[in-house]
């Protein structure tokens, strides 16, 4: 993993799309918020990809894509977004490559247990490639529009 602090340059990925692959250099002259999320269709993932599609028409007039990313599949990816209509575009690591050049492949703890797991958390890349915003632990509540406020600031 490589120093993920604002100003660094972002790391390069891979993912599997709707119509094929997705990598950082296709968003190159716009911003892109990259969201990282445990898995599909689950309470928490299904509110932060619902809060950030509420908001896309803003990340849009701010010059910002919305990804995310999980290790599900792409048929997975287009399930959930069918099923809540998400405007969100989702990027499918099943390799987990992008999700551990990002840090957000962690260990967890549940019920006394410990296990790998995705962490929710959110870059946001400015549109030279560099990190612009980092929000790792993400609690879902506020967090797109506080994402949002800060792509507006890249803007500005």
């Amino acid at each position: 993993m490589t120093d993920l602090t604002v100003g660094a340059q972002a790391p390069d990925f891979e993912l599997e799309g709707p119509d094929g692959p997705l990598r950082l250099a296709d968003y190159a002259g716009r911003s892109l918020v990259l969201y990282f999320y445990p898995k599909d269709d689950t309470t928490g993932c299904t509110k932060e990809a619902i809060d950030f599609s509420a908001l896309i028409g803003d990340f849009a007039a701010a010059g910002a894509v919305v990804l995310g990313v999980s290790k599900d599949s792409a048929a997975s990816h287009k399930r959930f977004k069918t099923k809540h209509d998400l405007k969100v575009e989702l990027g499918a690591d099943p390799s987990g490559a992008c999700v551990e050049a990002y840090g957000a492949w962690v260990e967890k703890s549940m019920y006394g247990r410990t296990y790998m797991g995705i962490e929710r958390s959110t870059y946001l890349i400015d549109p030279q490639g560099k990190i612009a915003g980092v929000w790792r632990k993400v609690k879902v509540p506020g967090h797109a529009a506080a994402v949002l406020e800060k792509a507006r600031a890249l803007t500005m």
